[in-house]
């Protein structure tokens, strides 16, 4: 382990170890230190629930969390689905040292995909309405690449339209999207970006200025 990692959370590796064991093999407990999100984790326990391991980054939802400063509540009990079609019901909790400032936080993300398909039987047997929860898909990954490669592909899928037929203005709102879910703190994003959008990386830079120029 890592010496110069927080005190603090130091002390919170027994802890996530206890909920772990607490709550089984289902139970995927993550440690993560903020400090770089391209490899965030520092402690896992039942790893095996997203495939992840020490060193692995923040997900989607971590980095847009700490490009936008999400830090006044925790996030508790949201629906995440693995990439391969499990339900996972997740929290995360921040971290924050003396000063009040984030240092880390710690995910839990529990299997609930059996009990998920027990309530769909048994709510077909009692004849109640579906279940309305909103699914929000998640990508878990040891690379962070492969974060940067979903987001940009989920916002682009969400255009309806090619690229080449793509003007400034929806250019811009593009990047505007990926700023706000963090995408441009992952080192070569800006790069990326830009080979996908057929323009210089000057220009995602000169669309960055303008975006956050106007959010000032």
């Amino acid at each position: 382990m890592n010496k110069d990692i927080h005190p603090i959370l130091k002390n919170m590796i027994p802890i996530i170890q206890g909920i772990a064991k607490t709550f089984g093999q289902n139970c995927e407990v993550v440690l993560h230190d903020l400090i770089d999100p391209r490899k965030s984790v520092i402690a896992i326990v039942n790893g095996h629930v997203t495939e992840r391991e020490l060193g692995s980054p923040l997900t989607e939802r971590g980095l847009k969390a700490v490009r936008n400063k999400e830090y006044e509540n925790d996030l508790i009990k949201y629906k995440t689905v693995t990439s391969d079609g499990r339900t996972l019901k997740s929290s995360t909790i921040f971290i924050k040292d003396e000063k009040d400032k984030v240092v880390g936080c710690m995910c839990i993300n529990y299997d609930i995909t059996e009990f998920v398909v027990a309530k769909k039987v048994i709510n077909e047997m009692v004849e109640t309405l579906e279940d309305s929860m909103e699914k929000e898909e998640e990508t878990y990954s040891n690379n962070i690449n492969d974060i940067l490669y979903s987001v940009v592909e989920k916002v682009l899928s969400s255009l309806g339209k090619p690229i080449a037929y793509l003007n400034k203005d929806e250019k811009v709102n593009i990047v505007k999207q990926l700023d706000e879910k963090g995408t441009f703190l992952i080192k070569g994003a800006v790069e990326y970006v830009a080979e996908v959008l057929c323009v210089s990386r000057y220009t995602v830079y000169n669309y960055l200025d303008e975006i956050r120029a106007e959010g000032r």
